[in-house]
């Protein structure tokens, strides 16, 4: 039987709701933990066969709790196969229980020796398989067990990690100290949210599933912690637009920003906004930008705004209000700011706006907050690590603090909207760290609202748009990309019939 599913499922678990899931199939649909472990070692031996078809020397490292002992099966069958496999474990067989003692027995069954760990034996392997820790771990990994994943790491040799590379927080993606860079990691029964963000995406590599063939009764009374969003899930929410339509149905996006200095970021803003679909986009700005602006792109109508008299009409047209790229800490940043605030719009803060934000904190249901992990940590007066310890906290943090929707962005890119429904982004690449990436998102944020997106839905379908765009504009490399190479992009992904 082939347990290995192939499209990931959007719903993402903490380890304390798997392991109900697990007791609920044990428990409840009566299958026995020793058939659930024959399952999973089955899946990881026919994901490992079907990536590295030509593997013949295969290298297992073994710890004492069941992940190894999915590792005992996977040895198994490859050694069954006529595979030339080694399995080093890490500390005394007696050590072995349960599940985990039976599957080691039966490969010792068939004549095989597990032998004991050490550092030269890992050398020349076609394939290493990573079933040193599951997914329990909640403390840094030390002692001989960090050694040995330091000593895994040092190996030129691809990694196979089962359920979870060794070391990895499975519920936040925080490297506990250390963990193993796999290439390949299986994942089973549910997907762990921690595999999808922060470190947890440079760590797992490509990422498979297997429900083991579990009956699926057994998710039915357990809420997912959060789900994995990317643009297919969301195209559903596009909707031709009538033959009839003119510019007036499509919103009207306010960008205030562009302080002196900081025009650009103001007006990829804009840009982006209209190249998401909006109808009509208006730019407050600093008096000497506009004109500029307006040449370079005629298409944003560009004002020089100096007070929060000049600003009020600009608000009463516009649908939505995007402030803070290029905004700056100036009293004119200030002024603006407030004036927005009093406003009854939807608003997409970003950038300064948000650091301005964190020094008079307020709650609001009206806006989407996209604070990196820098303005996040202002935010919530704290350091950056701690936002990065937990993202799928902060992001929770963030919006009980401060309401609406929750864009935390970073690798994994993090959404929490008025419900407190957590997704997470698994789009999106290293090129997009680069300059004026959050004006863009900003810009495409905005437009989404201003075309009657919800606010949770415009976050959500904004942020997949913004790191799908990304993907695709990094094809000719990663090194090198700008903000403005999303601008075609973003153009044809919003219209997903002609793609």
């Amino acid at each position: 039987m082939k347990y290995v599913s192939s499209e990931l499922p959007d719903k993402l678990y903490r380890t304390d709701q798997v392991r109900k899931l697990d007791q609920i199939a044990i428990k409840d649909c009566k299958i026995p933990g020793t058939e659930l472990m024959e399952r999973a070692g089955t899946a990881a031996y026919q994901v490992m066969r079907s990536t590295w078809p030509y593997a013949k020397k295969i290298t297992v490292v073994c710890g004492n709790g069941n992940n190894g002992g999915d590792g005992y099966v996977l040895a198994k069958l490859a050694h069954e196969a006529g595979c030339n496999v080694r399995l080093l474990h890490i500390d005394t067989l007696e050590r072995l229980q349960g599940e985990a003692r039976r599957a080691a027995d039966a490969l010792i069954a068939t004549g095989f020796k597990p032998e004991t760990y050490t550092k030269d034996k890992l050398d020349n392997a076609d394939v290493l398989v990573d079933a040193l820790l599951g997914t329990g771990l909640d403390r840094e990994v030390s002692g001989k067990l960090k050694a040995v994943i330091n000593d895994i790491n040092a190996q030129d040799t691809p990694v196979l990690s089962i359920d979870i590379p060794s070391g990895l927080n499975a519920d936040t993606g925080q490297v506990m100290g250390v963990a193993v860079k796999a290439d390949l990691t299986i994942s089973f029964i549910g997907l762990k949210q921690g595999l999808f963000t922060g470190q947890g995406r440079e760590y797992a590599g490509e990422i498979v599933f297997s429900n083991l063939e579990v009956p699926e009764k057994i998710y039915k009374d357990i809420t997912p912690a959060s789900r994995r969003i990317d643009l297919t899930l969301l195209y559903s929410l596009f909707s031709a637009r009538p033959r009839s339509a003119h510019k007036g149905h499509f919103g009207h996006v306010l960008i205030v920003g562009g302080d002196s200095g900081y025009t650009g970021a103001a007006r990829m803003a804009g840009e982006a906004a209209a190249r998401t679909g909006a109808g009509l986009v208006s730019l407050a700005t600093r008096a000497e930008h506009a004109a500029i602006i307006s040449m370079v792109r005629p298409e944003i109508m560009a004002h020089g705004v100096e007070s929060s008299g000049q600003l009020l009409p600009l608000l009463e047209r516009a649908n939505v209000v995007a402030i803070g790229p290029g905004l700056g800490k100036s009293q004119w940043a200030v002024t603006l700011l407030a004036m927005v605030l009093e406003s009854d719009l939807p608003i997409v803060v970003d950038a300064d706006a948000l650091n301005l934000l964190a020094q008079e904190p307020t709650y609001n249901e009206r806006w989407i907050l996209t604070p990196h992990p820098g303005e996040a940590a202002r935010l919530l007066d704290c350091d950056t690590a701690a936002i990065q310890a937990d993202r799928f906290n902060t992001a929770l943090k963030l919006q009980r603090r401060y309401g609406g929707v929750i864009v935390l962005k970073g690798s994994g890119t993090v959404i929490v909207d008025q419900n407190g429904d957590v997704s997470v982004c698994s789009a999106g690449n290293p090129g997009m760290a680069s300059g004026g990436m959050g004006d863009v998102l900003t810009g495409i944020i905005a437009g989404l609202v201003a075309q009657g997106f919800g606010l949770g839905d415009a976050a959500r379908v904004g942020v997949c748009l913004h790191a799908t765009a990304g993907d695709e504009a990094a094809r000719e490399g990663e090194r090198g990309l700008m903000a403005g190479d999303l601008m075609p992009v973003i153009r044809r992904l919003v219209n997903p019939a002609s793609s």
